[in-house]
């Protein structure tokens, strides 16, 4: 029995596995017959990647096949491991210290769980976490300003993302209209002037209108408690699904097709997309 067979046979199978995926990424970075391509990584490189696999992990949940889930959740086990073991190698940090942190973090973040706080509901979870994360804030940065907070969010997050996470931040700090006609209101006001801008002023302008505009959308989804990512990244699949079914039932490139004949196969795909649901 050879010595990694050895400890594998003691080691719960979880943590043999784990073991060895960290001793295969460091053979790959090892400048003694590693592989060339993980020897030129850096953290920054490989950002993109770690972006990916966490949106292929996000496609592969919504299909529900587990098979995908857990090949998808493997490649992004793969970025954690692999920028902790380019942080080892100049000593700044490895995997036990991202494991061992993020343990102590959830520990000390469920005191009704770890410790002998009581809650009577998921609201009061939540709240409770809200107020450890501030006081984490406070103790990390000298500040629990709320502009801080989501300026990070903004910085880290996709837009779309980022907005709904300040827009209920910011509701929970009191920054909240007193009832959705309000919201409705601004939304109606940004749209006059996103028009404004479109019809007379500079295309600076014209961006910053429609990000006021969009923003406000988001505010809209939050108080209808709806998610504008999923709901978007529904609308994207709808209309390659209709699309697709507009080229099944074309006999000429779509090019070819009038405007008005254009709209007869798009509500023809709707139709029968419709049906089959």
């Amino acid at each position: 029995m050879t010595q990694t067979e050895m400890r594998d046979s003691v080691l719960p199978p979880v943590l043999a596995a784990v073991q060895r995926l960290v001793e295969v990424v460091a053979q790959l970075r090892s400048p003694d017959g590693g592989c060339p391509w993980d020897l030129a990584q850096t953290p920054q490189t490989l950002i993109p990647y770690v972006i990916e696999e966490a949106y292929e992990v996000a496609d592969a949940i919504r299909h529900g096949d587990p098979e995908a889930i857990a090949d998808e959740l493997g490649d992004l086990l793969l970025q954690v491991v692999l920028q902790a073991q380019i942080a080892s190698e100049t000593e700044l940090f490895n995997l036990e210290t991202v494991a061992n942190a993020i343990a102590e973090k959830l520990i000390r973040r469920h005191p009704h769980v770890f410790g002998d706080v009581e809650v009577a509901d998921e609201a009061e979870v939540k709240q409770n976490w809200e107020a450890i994360k501030s006081v984490e804030a406070q103790e990390k940065e000298g500040s629990d300003r709320l502009s801080h907070r989501l300026e990070r969010y903004a910085r880290s997050l996709p837009p779309l993302t980022a907005s709904l996470k300040m827009s209920r931040k910011a509701a929970m700090a009191g920054f909240e209209w007193e009832t959705v006609d309000g919201v409705w209101e601004k939304f109606e006001e940004e749209l006059r002037e996103l028009r404004q801008a479109i019809a007379h002023e500079s295309k600076e302008r014209q961006q910053a209108e429609l990000g006021d505009l969009l923003f406000t959308l988001v505010n809209v989804a939050r108080w209808y408690d709806l998610d504008p990512d999923e709901a978007l990244h529904s609308t994207n699949k709808r209309f390659i699904q209709r699309l697709s079914l507009m080229e099944t039932v074309a006999d000429r490139p779509l090019q070819d097709y009038s405007l008005d004949e254009l709209e007869a196969l798009w509500q023809q795909a709707k139709r029968s997309l419709k049906q089959s649901e």
